[in-house]
C-alpha cells in the first residue's frame, strides 16, 4: 500500500513546495480528453495539472480519469469546477481529483459550501465511501480513509469579483481553505478595465488578498497574467510560486502555428 500512501501525500507535497518558495509548474487541461496529457505533463516536469471544467464541455468521467492518471504519476491533479456546481465536487474527488479550485467565489457562505463538500465530518459533509483511486480502490475503513483523504485534498478558492476581493480576509480565515487565488482576467472585466492588468486597482486587489492570506497562514496564487515582468512585479506582494505554464489548447495552437509558419518558410525558400 506504500505506493498509494505516497499518492495521497501529493497534496501535502504540493503545498509544501509552495510554502518553501519552490517554483511549481501546473499545466492547464481544457481540450485534451486522453490520459496522454497527464503523461506529457509528467515528462515535461510539471508538478500539477488543472483540469478546467469551467470553460470546457469535458465530462466528469473524463476529468476524473485524467486526475487518477496524473496522481498515479505523482502529478498533483486539481479540477476547476463549473461555477457554483457544488454537487460535482464529491464525484470528482471520489473519481481521482486531489484538489478543487472553486471559481467566482464571492462570500464566506459560498466558500464554506466548497469546504464542506471537500472535507469529511466533522470538518465538512463529504459523503462517505470506501474505495478511491488514490488508495488503489482498496476498501478502506472510514477511520483511515477519511483522515488520509482530508490531509491529501487541496481546496483553492478563486476570487474574481470586487465582492470576492472585499471578503478575502474572512474567506482566508476559514478552516479547510488552503489557497486563495485572484483571477485577473475576470476581475479586470468586472472592474470595467478588461485586460488592463497593470491598472492600480489590480495591484490594490493583489495586495489586499496577499495581506489576508498572510494574516491567516494561507497561500496566495495570482492567475491570468502572462506578461513576465508585470507578474514578477505583482508577485513581490506575496504571491506563491504556482505558475500555470499554459492551457493545452493555447499551447497546441502555438505549436501548430509555429509548424505551419516553418513549413511556409521552407517552401518559399525552395520555390
Amino acid at each position: 500500500m506504500n505506493r498509494f500512501v505516497q499518492q495521497t501525500n501529493a497534496g501535502n507535497d504540493f503545498l509544501g513546495r509552495l510554502r518553501e518558495g519552490r517554483t511549481t509548474l501546473m499545466l492547464g487541461v481544457r481540450g485534451s480528453r486522453s490520459t496522454d496529457i497527464a503523461r506529457i505533463a509528467h515528462s515535461t516536469g510539471h508538478h500539477a495539472i488543472l483540469v478546467d471544467l469551467e470553460h470546457s464541455t469535458m465530462s466528469l468521467d473524463v476529468a476524473a480519469s485524467l486526475c487518477a492518471a496524473a496522481a498515479d504519476l505523482g502529478v498533483m491533479p486539481l479540477v476547476r469546477t463549473p461555477e457554483r456546481e457544488y454537487g460535482s465536487i464529491g464525484r470528482l474527488l471520489d473519481g481521482g481529483a486531489l484538489g478543487i479550485v472553486a471559481p467566482r467565489i464571492e462570500t464566506v457562505e459560498e466558500a464554506l459550501t466548497v469546504v464542506r463538500a471537500c472535507r469529511f465530518p466533522p470538518r465538512g459533509q463529504r459523503s462517505q465511501l470506501a474505495s478511491v483511486p488514490a488508495l488503489g480502490m482498496r476498501p478502506t475503513p472510514a477511520a483511515v480513509l477519511n483522515s488520509t483523504l482530508d490531509a491529501a485534498t487541496v481546496v483553492q478558492i478563486l476570487l474574481e469579483t470586487p465582492l470576492g476581493i472585499s471578503n478575502a480576509e474572512a474567506i482566508a480565515a476559514i478552516d479547510g481553505v488552503d489557497l486563495l487565488a485572484l483571477g485577473a482576467n475576470d476581475l479586470t472585466a468586472e472592474l470595467g478595465i478588461p485586460g488592463q492588468y497593470d491598472h492600480p486597482l489590480v495591484r490594490e486587489a493583489v495586495a489586499g488578498v496577499a495581506k489576508a492570506c498572510a494574516n491567516h497562514g494561507k497561500l496566495f496564487m495570482l492567475g491570468g497574467i502572462s506578461d513576465p515582468s508585470l507578474y514578477a512585479s505583482l508577485a513581490q506582494l506575496g504571491v506563491c510560486p504556482l505558475i500555470v505554464t499554459g492551457m493545452d489548447t493555447d499551447l497546441l495552437y502555438s505549436a501548430v502555428q509555429a509548424r505551419a509558419d516553418a513549413v511556409l518558410r521552407s517552401t518559399s525558400e525552395v520555390s
